[in-house]
């Protein structure tokens, strides 16, 4: 699975902008606020339908356009596909794939696998449990599309049982209805909730040799999926806590409140792990996630790498470029200095400045 061709027209700062991708390593360089973190988002927003930098589209349109469009040409199974994105100002996205629109964002998923890597990842080691929940879901949701049905289902009777909750203070009698919403809750939240814990299995099992080598032995990581309510037991849980839920007017249990923690030995790294170790972390996660994709998929994903060696030391910059052998990435950073310091082989290198991109000669 390559990238062969970017096409952007008014997405973020760029105009019009057509990058013809190589099938291995590519390198956009140059001083920051650019745009190249805009041509990997364009990239990551063709896989995922969405940004891993924002959640409004709005954002991704040029500040004096009303709409942004994105084409993507990938290579897969030795065929050439398209992936259009419309982008439009106070409306839904448009989604095509060869040119026939698709009526649900979620069709997307799977089509094109992407992993990426940026600074931010760090914050799913560092920040609250939304984030590490967000890791979870999308890397999901690109790799099993019944994980998607069950996801986005069980989010949407959430956001109605919410309200229910809150109706129920005016109108007393709506709390027989409450029955109906949590059978349904718990149906789809008990998939989520087994999916995710094979999911981490699989991830725990790949991750562990990785962090032992890129920490030379020293450190053993293991991933603990911290469920908020066993699968099985999620709907007598729900009927324990309707008289809370009612009072607090939200749904107190159920994926949607699951959490994972990341452990060397005993100590919790997001607590106590020195900034270092957070870095070891999230990259043996990254490194994982590539393995495991390449698994489930049976096909390289693409590797979008967002000025990362710049946060890591020079044996963990080794570590991650010889690992990047027959995978085609893509790397924004600031300067070469790191590829020609290692002898990294380059194929193509662009440019970038201010929304435009230039060839250079390797």
């Amino acid at each position: 699975m390559i990238v062969k061709r970017v096409e952007l027209s008014n997405f973020r700062n760029y105009e019009l902008l057509k990058l013809d991708l190589d099938k291995k390593t590519n390198i956009l360089y140059g001083k920051n606020a650019q745009g190249k973190t805009n041509v990997l988002e364009s990239i990551y927003v063709c896989s995922t339908t969405k940004s891993h930098r924002s959640n409004k589209d709005a954002e991704l349109i040029k500040l004096d356009s009303d709409e942004a469009h994105i084409k993507l040409y990938i290579e897969k199974n030795n065929r050439e596909q398209r992936i259009d994105i419309h982008l439009r100002r106070n409306k839904t996205k448009g989604i095509a794939i060869n040119g026939i629109p698709i009526k649900k964002a979620s069709e997307l998923f799977g089509v094109f696998n992407v992993v990426i890597f940026s600074p931010e990842d760090l914050d799913i080691i560092k920040k609250g449990p939304a984030e590490r929940r967000k890791f979870i879901d999308m890397e999901l949701c690109q790799l099993d599309k019944i994980y998607v049905y069950n996801l986005t289902n069980y989010n949407k009777i959430v956001i109605q049982r919410n309200k229910l909750l809150k109706d129920i203070n005016f109108r007393p009698e709506l709390k027989q209805t409450l029955e109906v919403w949590d059978n349904q809750l718990a149906e789809y939240g008990s998939k989520i909730i087994e999916r995710r814990q094979k999911f981490i299995k699989e991830i725990n099992n790949i991750m562990k040799p990785i962090h032992r080598e890129l920490t030379g032995g020293v450190e053993d990581i293991n991933i603990v999926y911290n469920k908020n309510c066993e699968a099985e037991d999620l709907l007598k849980t729900l009927e324990e806590n309707r008289e809370r839920d009612i009072k607090y007017k939200s749904t107190s249990a159920g994926p949607h409140k699951d959490d994972i923690l990341f452990f060397h030995e005993d100590k919790n790294i997001r607590i106590y792990g020195s900034q270092g170790q957070q870095r070891t972390v999230a990259l043996s996660l990254k490194l994982a996630e590539i393995e495991l994709v390449k698994k489930l998929i049976n096909d390289l994903p693409v590797l979008l790498l967002d000025d990362v060696l710049s946060e890591l030391d020079s044996d963990r910059q080794n570590h991650l470029l010889k690992s990047l052998d027959n995978i085609q990435t893509v790397i924004t950073c600031t300067g070469l200095d790191e590829f020609i310091e290692n002898r990294f082989k380059i194929n193509k290198v662009f440019q970038v400045t201010e929304g435009n991109v230039e060839e250079k000669k390797v």
